[in-house]
């Protein structure tokens, strides 16, 4: 089991910065693909971004690439999610999510492959 914890949210003014951080606990992360999803108001939960367990790879989802950045440390069991330049569109809750047995340079970026999901955290912009 994995119980992930989402923090870092809140409310920020368009074109400011947070960084979102998942910690991971009951377990380490070693060894477990993550990712951030993220669901706006009356729309479907939608792929972020996402890092394989060893860091070496990740993917980053069009509407937010160039801005956002998803970076790990193991030994911390954390993941983290820098979003930079935000914009209206972005406020949505943002889930942290575990897929496990993942190879080593493997990315997930469909939410029903990941395993464990945290509660979320709200990230508002405001124009």
């Amino acid at each position: 089991q994995v119980q992930l914890t989402e923090s870092g949210g809140g409310l920020v003014q368009a074109g400011g910065s947070l960084r979102l951080s998942c910690a991971a606990s009951g377990r380490t992360i070693s060894g477990v693909a993550m990712g951030w999803f993220r669901q706006a108001p009356g729309k479907e939960r939608e792929f972020v971004a996402g890092i394989s367990w060893s860091g070496i790879s990740t993917s980053i989802a069009d509407s937010v690439k160039g801005r956002f950045t998803i970076s790990r440390d193991n030994s911390k069991d954390t993941v983290y999610l820098q979003m930079n330049s935000l914009k209206p569109e972005d406020t949505a809750v943002y889930y942290c999510a575990a897929s496990v047995g993942r190879s080593w340079a493997a990315v997930v970026n469909t939410a029903t492959q990941y395993d464990y999901w945290g509660r979320g955290t709200q990230v508002t912009v405001s124009s």
